[in-house]
């Protein structure tokens, strides 16, 4: 996570007697990783964070791929999709693997709930819209072009205050983080790294919710997302501490890093996670040796899938694809710029482009939905 974040009112040390002015004892709670060797934060509660009154019902969801499709290069159109549900029911299933699933969303509806998923970091890119992030850490706003990075059993709803409101999705098995390249021994950003603590929003705690009452939690499992119901608003936080907590990174904070002849997509990686990587791309310089050539060379994937959501501006290599436009080349079939894009590029100085990229280190399934925004003529657009 990125740094230590005190917040509220805490007792000098932890495992404590800890009481408000009347001597009524606040309840402890720790949140950790890896048991109680990994990152954590302790919070402080008016009321035990454990009273669920009821147990509703469970839903079962199961990732669903095809496979009766081809393997080839996939363009993908997500602004077919039309506004549906809210912003955990209207998730369309796009690709997964073990390592993680990817989603897009557009929601319609508020969804008055509480949200935790129990078995993956979120990492939400927030393509159109805004709102505010409403979490038990406290209160984030959030607007186009952010990265909402929402560890794992973190509690959470999203409040959307725009009609228009388009979310790339991506929920990891394993920890969201910062490169570790661009960190040193102490976890501090580096100097040279594309963006530094300044650049990271993280949430203002909020008057603790001192409310008894029936609050309705949806908690996302494996097989399924189980219904529970708290005796009393779980946010009833006094304080916290640690290093565990959502935060926010506009891709517009990104510093792209250039150089004499075309850099790989490692200089525009953003986050890690086991199994993949994701990286930003933005305005930027291009090339500056004399016969460089801005456009990226031809290349195939042998250990990853390569997935570009396409956020605005005209992406320099590709043709047909538009904003809101998903390209998935899997491992095994060469790709490059389209025909005409590489010779076209010799003497051009900069890109204004934005893009989200996440790749991966094992295949990609791909999900029913996809097939319905599909162009089945992408895989033919290198011919000249």
């Amino acid at each position: 996570m990125p740094f230590y974040v005190r917040q509220g009112n805490i007792p000098p040390k932890r495992h404590t007697q800890h009481r408000d002015r009347e001597g009524k004892l606040y309840h402890e709670q720790l949140v950790s990783r890896a048991g109680f060797s990994g990152i954590y934060t302790n919070m402080y509660h008016l009321r035990p964070p454990t009273r669920i009154s009821g147990v509703g019902d469970f839903k079962p969801i199961k990732y669903e791929s095809v496979t009766d499709q081809p393997h080839r290069n996939r363009h993908l159109e997500t602004l077919k999709f039309k506004p549906s549900g809210n912003w955990i029911s209207g998730r369309q299933l796009l690709a997964f693997n073990s390592d993680v699933a990817l989603f897009t969303a557009a929601p319609k509806e508020q969804g008055e709930f509480l949200y935790r998923n129990g078995i993956g970091d979120e990492l939400i890119f927030v393509h159109h819209g805004k709102g505010q992030l409403v979490s038990i850490f406290g209160n984030m706003p959030y607007g186009p072009g952010d990265y909402i990075v929402i560890p794992r059993g973190v509690m959470y709803r999203l409040t959307l205050e725009a009609d228009d409101t388009r979310l790339l999705i991506m929920e990891s098995a394993g920890m969201i983080d910062t490169p570790q390249r661009y960190r040193n021994d102490y976890g501090q950003l580096l100097e040279h790294s594309p963006y530094c603590e300044r650049d990271i929003r993280i949430p203002e705690i909020q008057e603790p919710r001192d409310e008894e009452g029936e609050f309705l939690f949806l908690l996302k499992l494996g097989n399924g997302i189980q219904e529970l119901t708290f005796a009393h608003h779980p946010f009833d936080i006094v304080g916290w501490d640690g290093f565990y907590y959502p935060w926010i990174f506009n891709i517009k904070d990104f510093m792209p890093i250039v150089g004499k002849v075309h850099q790989p997509p490692p200089v525009h990686q953003t986050f890690e996670a086991p199994g993949f990587v994701i990286c930003s791309f933005c305005p930027r310089l291009f090339d500056f040796h004399e016969l460089a050539i801005p456009t990226p060379y031809n290349h195939r994937n042998i250990d990853s899938d390569e997935v570009l959501y396409y956020v605005e501006g005209n992406f320099m290599s590709r043709k047909g694809v538009s904003e809101g436009s998903i390209t998935i080349h899997p491992h095994g079939i060469s790709h490059g710029p389209h025909p005409g894009r590489y010779e076209a590029a010799i003497g051009e100085t900069k890109t204004e482009e934005y893009a989200v990229m996440l790749d991966t280190f094992k295949p990609l399934k791909i999900g029913r939905a996809a097939l319905e925004i599909d162009d089945s003529k992408y895989p033919y657009s290198w011919m000249e």
